[in-house]
Parts: C-alpha cells; sequence; structure tokens
C-alpha cells in the first residue's frame, strides 16, 4: 500500500481502501496509528515488530498508520519504505506537529471500525492490545484506555516521571471530576462511530488530546474500559516533561471554563448515540453545586499556574517557606474576589470586605497545609529538587482547594436560607 499525502478534507475520498488486501474482509476492524516525530531510528524496528505480532497474535483485520507530524531527518522516508514494503502499512505526511492533531485528522479520516494509537517506542506490552480493544468490537465499551496506576500494572519507570503522572491525575479528579485513571498512557482505543461524534469537539492539538477526549467522552455518557498494562519507561524520551505539564494545565483550565458555561453538545451527543445522561437529577442536592464545582475548579486552576510561576520566580530569592508565603498571599485575593463573582454570583461592594477578611482565613489553613507538606518533605529529604517539591506543593494545594471550596460555599458566601424554609 503506498504512502498517502492526508488530503484536506475528511470527505475526500482519495484515502486507500482495504479490499485490496489479500485475504481480508473489506470492512477493516482495527486502524492502529503511530504518530511519529523524528523517529528515524525507533520507526523501522517499532513497526516490524507490532506488524508481526498482530500478524501471528490478533484475529482481526488491521492497518498500521504511520502519521508523520513533519518530521524533519529521514522518518518521512522511511515511512514511505514501510508503507511500500508491508501491505497492511499506510504513511501519512503531515505538514505541521501535533500529536493531538495526527490524531485527529487520521482518525477522521478512517474506515476502520476501531481506531487505536500507541507511542513509537511501545513501551506498553503488546500483551495487552486485545484486552484494549475486545470491548469495543463486541460493543461493550465506548473507549478503552491503558492504564498505569492499576494495582494490576506492572511499571518501570524513575520517581519524577511517577510523581508528575500520579499528581496530574489527581488535579483531573479534583478539578475536572474525572473518573478514568491514566489519562496520559500512549496505549488507547475508540469505536470509530464515537470518535466522529467526538472529534469536532476536541480543540487541543498536541498532548492534552488524550484528556480532553476522555472528559468529553465521560460527560457524554460513554463507558471507558481500563486495561492494566505493563509499561516500561523510554529513557531516550524527548518529551519536555514541564512544557509538557504548563501546556496540559492550560488545556485543564480552558476544558474547565467550557464546562462551565455548557457550551459543550453533550446531550445532543447523548441522544445520537442513545446515551442516557451521565449525571441523572437527584431530589434534594442543590441544583447550582455543579456549576458552583466547575467554576470554582477552573479559578482554582489558573490560581494555581499563577502560584506556581510566582513561587518559581521569588524561590531563589527568599527560599521555599517564604516563597511559598508570598505566592500564596499574593494570588489569595485575587482567588477570593474571582469566586465572589463567577463561583457564587456575589454582586455589588456590600460584603467585600468581609468577605476578604474570611477569604483571608481560608488563605491561612490553605497555608498551613502547603506549609506542613514542606516541612514533611524536608524531614524526608533535606535537598529535594525543584521538581519534586513543586510536586508535592501541587498535591498540597488540592487538598487545600478543597478545603477551601467546602468553607467558601458553606461559610464565607453562605446565603442566608430563605423565610419560611
Amino acid at each position: 500500500m503506498s504512502a498517502d499525502t492526508l488530503p484536506n478534507t475528511a470527505g475526500d475520498d482519495t484515502r486507500p481502501r482495504t479490499s485490496s488486501m489479500v485475504g481480508r474482509p473489506t470492512t477493516l476492524a482495527l486502524d492502529i496509528v503511530v504518530p511519529v516525530y523524528n523517529e528515524q531510528t525507533d520507526l523501522a524496528p517499532a513497526v516490524h515488530r507490532l506488524h508481526e505480532y498482530l500478524t501471528t497474535k490478533v484475529p482481526l483485520s488491521f492497518r498500521i498508520t504511520i502519521a508523520d507530524n513533519a518530521s524533519t531527518d529521514e522518518t518521512p522516508d522511511i515511512a514511505d519504505r514501510l508503507a511500500a514494503e508491508l501491505p497492511e502499512v499506510r504513511a501519512f505526511h503531515l505538514p505541521e506537529k501535533g500529536r493531538g492533531r495526527a490524531l485527529k485528522i487520521v482518525w477522521t479520516d478512517s474506515d476502520a471500525d476501531v481506531l487505536a494509537y500507541m507511542d513509537v517506542d511501545l513501551s506498553t506490552d503488546l500483551a495487552a492490545l486485545l484486552p484494549l480493544v475486545a470491548p469495543l468490537i463486541s460493543g461493550h465499551s465506548d473507549l478503552a484506555i491503558g492504564t498505569r496506576l492499576h494495582r494490576g500494572s506492572r511499571v518501570v519507570r524513575g520517581p519524577k516521571r511517577e510523581l508528575i503522572s500520579r499528581a496530574y491525575n489527581q488535579i483531573l479528579r479534583r478539578t475536572l471530576a474525572a473518573g478514568f485513571s491514566d489519562a496520559q498512557c500512549g496505549f488507547k482505543a475508540i469505536r470509530s462511530d464515537v470518535a466522529q461524534q467526538l472529534l469536532p469537539l476536541v480543540q487541543d492539538t498536541g498532548w492534552f488530546f488524550d484528556t480532553e477526549l476522555l472528559i468529553l467522552a465521560e460527560r457524554s455518557g460513554m463507558r471507558i474500559h481500563e486495561v492494566p498494562v505493563d509499561w516500561v519507561d523510554d529513557p531516550g524520551s524527548t518529551v519536555d516533561i514541564i512544557q509538557t505539564a504548563k501546556a496540559d494545565l492550560r488545556g485543564v483550565a480552558r476544558l474547565a471554563r467550557a464546562l462551565a458555561s455548557g457550551e459543550l453538545p453533550f446531550a445532543e451527543i447523548r441522544r445520537q448515540l442513545g446515551r442516557a445522561p451521565l449525571e441523572p437529577t437527584t431530589p434534594g442536592v442543590p441544583t447550582g453545586m455543579t456549576k458552583q464545582v466547575v467554576r470554582f475548579a477552573a479559578v482554582g486552576v489558573v490560581s494555581t499556574l499563577a502560584y506556581l510561576v510566582l513561587f518559581l520566580a521569588l524561590h531563589t530569592v527568599v527560599g521555599a517557606q517564604a516563597a511559598n508565603f508570598l505566592a500564596l498571599a499574593l494570588t489569595a485575593v485575587a482567588n477570593t474576589a474571582a469566586n465572589r463573582r463567577l463561583t457564587f454570583g456575589v454582586r455589588g461592594r456590600a460584603g467585600v470586605l468581609r468577605h476578604q477578611f474570611q477569604g483571608f482565613g481560608v488563605f491561612l489553613l490553605g497555608l498551613a497545609i502547603t506549609s506542613g507538606s514542606l516541612v514533611v518533605l524536608h524531614a524526608v529529604n533535606p535537598v529535594p529538587s525543584n521538581l519534586v517539591e513543586i510536586t508535592v506543593l501541587v498535591v498540597a494545594n488540592l487538598l487545600a482547594t478543597v478545603v477551601r471550596f467546602l468553607l467558601m460555599r458553606g461559610w464565607v458566601f453562605r446565603r442566608p436560607a430563605a423565610a419560611g424554609t
């Protein structure tokens, strides 16, 4: 099968068809996308290994799609040679970088029943592939993800990546109420009919693509199947962890705002796919609670980003504890003001000073939680790295955020009960 340049529109009928594959059914069961950027060393061995496994171990018609993201080395030529050599392989060349962009375009173009992707380093043991796609083939589930955070998973990676991964997934749980355990494992699959409904809503073109897709799926009532995986970290990975983390946090804030505004058409997606509402109305539960949580989370994410920037800027000048105090103090006033207006809908100047005073009390409690986390960390490790300090503080801030919401809702901005109730 020859290499292809991606058509300009998903509806273009120039994409390769599977009917030319000798001995294969005309309906393609599985399309596995391998996004690559400057992977001239790893690409050919990975594709040959994956192709052999699919041929000998997987009883499904399949295709491997190499999605080249504007590589500048020999990767495009290697992808073309693999497509010419192996009939179940095709190569797409995209003019712009971005893993999310590549997956969205190639999945939209695909004619397979189940769409999957995996990282080119094949860090995930391929034995998990059938358990990943089987629930989608049967119709039991809508999406499937590999998870490195299940008790049945076996993972080999350094403490830095482990801490960042767990902190990030905790952020998703606390801010976006995510129910899945591992957003960023490079081993996922989705049914094509579900993908056609969700992909147009996904805005991110980079590493946050996975998270955004999963959050949208959950809110639309989709069933997400999780597969514990054996996973070995690639020591040669060129992913910039800090930049990726910053981009992911910006994505969390953007998605939280979109959820709070109600602009995403979840009800229409559920109707088209025949899903019941994810969260039915329950008598006795305050109707404004969900919006308050989402808006509070959005404000909290922005505040956390501002806090981290201030902490990093001040840390080398005044030390960790003083930087923590100043960063929290400078963001506390703005956080209280934003929550007063955006989360709890309090308008006007009446009660502003009281709210700020009470908000300062909540700030002091948050300071106690975060400062206490630093005390414990320095007791365990007297000279921790900046990354470890930041990770511990992010987790501590998440705990402080939950406490702040409860106190702000039940004390600072509590509305008086209506007469006669």
